[in-house]
């Protein structure tokens, strides 16, 4: 048999693996671009996606456009950072190592980016949304270290956090604030007739029916000063916003038109507005909060708010803690606008004290908007024609005052709706209006001693309402369909030159009849097309009114004049004096402390009382809350939420308080009226 020779065995040549620094740079460039991405999904795309809606939250703070490119970049690389150093950190260690700690790494974002999909696809919250994520992710991680495509798409991904900044540059709402357009509105033309100066007070979340008595008029004896202004001007009754939302109310309010896109509530988008229309004749003094309507060129904006990087990075690092909470969060951007007060602003406090002693304006002085007192400041007659504009904050939520000024803490987390919570949130809505009320008096008080009362025509008003109705507060289109009385109707006020007595008007007025009737009273032709007619016209043959939840989308609703809801009746226990009472139970009060030292003239006062008591105490059980031995409020007790079986009682009568220190009692009351006090801690 003839020998086979054997081959010997074929050898493919192999490219090296990558060995030594190089190959470790190049893994650690992998995971970097992994981490990179999940960063981009649990951070930036999130905080960006709301930012870029929130064109509002740009302009209240009179961001330029370079603070919000610079926030911009923060938020896209600086979260990388610390995982960056971490990784070249890792290049000393060993492979093994830096191997766990990038697993961890990808294991706790997924972890993050679960709970934010968990919840919003699961009725999962709190604790055992964190244990699901935390399991996902652990799940997550696995799966990435086991197979190479999970860490292939990501890397891919790693381009997420270029496209997410690109389309808030160039697509979100708020790219008018980084990328404005031209300014050059146009001017209107000033015809025959006098030019008599403006004044316009623009008023924010002020349902018509918070002002309003049985009888269906001003409450005079809650709000005396809006009952003395509709004693001297014309009120148009029936008077409606067109929106739900400031940065669709307002432009149509001040433009004429409806609310067509969703765009931010800027200059560039809006480049004919009243400012324009007027500004080529009147001298503009104007102050905005969450709009920019009035170019620069028209006239410069007040600083008043705080400014910044700093405050875009700290309210957005707050947003983040929100959107990557495992909890829901009630993420409306106006609710975190606040006027700086006047201590805070450093403004003057030289200001007659008013000769009504009722009237604390020494106290005021260090709570009042600084946007208020920078406007009243400048309501002085002009050899120009001028037009005073302002838009107040109030009585908008956050709810911090009392009607004498006195201010109040309150925790973030306060429900508003549901049992109890609603009644809660209507009770501190109409103490603040009663605080509107005085500025509204401060405001007719200047106007007169100024002399420019009888001259100016007067406007005050509100952009909408809000519902508080249960199970439907707020000012969305749920709230349109059950509550549209409180979140479309709204006051609307004005006074003529040399207008003396008061008249009702309730023909159909929809807000944007605002801008050719202003245009109408200054004899100014208004030189574009308005969707609005002016009061000196014929009155709207039809009843219907248009609403705007979404721009573009007109709801009709339908309803005249809205009546005032029913007031529940006080508990009979409130104002009475209570004298010893058996004790029986315990409850926990979280500002307890306040009451210890408490400094009246200091314009703070602890008229929020909250807490909670045992799990054993039943739902709607009555709690009597008294300082210094007389009851000011009778809450129930709630069903229990994330915080517990809490209570809250709004005490607004700052007669209870003294100064120094103070007595809190809780008692629980019984079906019977008895009374236990419990014991506080």
């Amino acid at each position: 048999m003839a020998e086979r020779t054997l081959a010997p065995p074929e050898v493919r040549e192999v490219a090296p693996a990558p060995s030594g620094r190089r190959g470790d740079w190049r893994n650690e460039v992998g995971r970097l671009l992994e981490v990179v991405a999940l960063v981009g999904l649990v951070v930036t795309q999130p905080l960006l996606d709301v930012l870029g809606h929130s064109p509002d939250f740009f302009l209240f703070h009179r961001a330029s456009p370079a603070d919000v490119l610079l926030l911009v970049a923060l938020i896209a690389i600086a979260p990388t950072v610390p995982f960056a150093l971490l990784g070249a950190v890792g290049l000393l260690a060993g492979r093994i190592g830096r191997a766990v700690v990038h697993t961890l790494v990808v294991a706790l974002l997924l972890a993050a980016l679960a709970v934010q999909v968990g919840r919003h696809t699961t009725p999962l919250r709190g604790v055992p949304l964190l244990v699901a994520a935390g399991v996902a992710g652990i799940a997550a991680a696995a799966a990435h270290r086991r197979w190479r495509a999970p860490g292939r798409v990501l890397r891919l991904a790693a381009a997420g956090p270029v496209v997410f900044v690109g389309l808030f540059v160039f697509a979100s709402p708020a790219s008018a604030v980084v990328l404005p357009r031209g300014h050059a509105g146009s001017a209107g033309v000033a015809g025959a007739g006098a030019h008599p100066p403006v004044v316009m007070i623009v008023l924010d979340e002020l349902p018509l029916v918070s002002l309003l008595g049985p009888d269906g008029r001003i409450d005079a004896t809650q709000y005396p000063h809006f009952a003395e202004l509709a004693a001297g001007s014309t009120w148009y009754r029936n008077a409606t916003g067109v929106s739900g939302w400031t940065p669709y109310a307002l432009p149509a309010m001040l433009t004429g038109r409806y609310p067509a896109e969703s765009v931010a509530p800027h200059y560039s988008q809006y480049p004919d507005n009243l400012f324009t229309a007027l500004g080529g004749l009147y001298e503009i003094k104007a102050e905005e909060s969450i709009t920019r309507l009035c170019p620069p060129s028209r006239c410069e904006q007040p600083a008043s708010p705080e400014q910044g990087l700093g405050v875009l990075v700290r309210e957005s690092g707050q947003l983040l803690r929100q959107v990557t909470a495992p909890v829901d969060s009630r993420l409306d951007p106006e609710n975190s606008y606040r006027e700086l007060t006047r201590a805070e602003a450093g403004l003057d406090a030289a200001e007659p004290v008013p000769a009504d002693p009722k009237f604390r304006w020494d106290a005021l002085n260090a709570n009042q908007p600084a946007r208020f007192t920078s406007f009243l400041a400048g309501l002085q007659p002009s050899s120009r024609p001028t037009l005073h504009f302002l838009h107040l904050l109030m009585p908008h939520a956050p709810w911090a005052y009392l009607p004498s000024g006195a201010q109040y803490a309150a925790p973030e987390d306060l429900p508003n709706d549901g049992a109890g919570w609603v009644d809660l949130a209507r009770q501190r809505h109409l103490a603040q209006l009663g605080y509107t009320d005085r500025l509204i008096g401060e405001t007719l008080r200047t106007l007169r001693a100024s002399g420019l009362y009888d001259k100016a025509l007067v406007l005050v008003t509100a952009d909408h309402g809000v519902s508080f109705l249960r199970d439907w507060q707020g000012r969305g289109m749920d709230a349109i369909k059950h509550a549209a009385d409180q979140v479309a109707w709204v006051p609307m006020f004005v006074k003529e030159p040399g207008q003396q007595a008061g008249r009702i008007d309730d023909r159909n007025w929809q807000h944007v009849d605002l801008l050719p009737t202003i245009a109408d009273a200054t004899h100014i032709s208004v030189p574009w097309h308005v969707d609005g007619r002016s009061a000196k016209q014929a009155p709207r043959e039809q009843a219907d009114k248009l609403f705007y939840d979404q721009p573009g989308e007109p709801v009709r609703i339908s309803g005249g004049v809205p009546s005032p809801p029913a007031t529940p009746a006080p508990d009979p226990l409130v104002g009475t004096r209570v004298g010893d009472k058996p004790a029986g139970g315990t409850a926990t009060v979280a500002n307890l402390a306040a009451f210890r030292s408490v400094d009246p003239a200091a314009g703070q006062l602890p008229a929020l009382v909250w807490g909670t008591v045992p799990a054993s105490v039943p739902d709607g059980t009555k709690l009597a809350v008294a300082v210094n031995g007389t009851v000011g409020a009778v809450v129930p007790v709630v069903s229990p939420d994330k915080g517990g079986r809490r209570f809250a009682a709004f005490l607004p009568d700052d007669r209870l308080f003294a100064a120094g220190a103070n007595r809190l009692d809780i008692y629980r009351v019984g079906t019977d009226g008895s009374l236990r006090r419990l014991k506080l801690s």
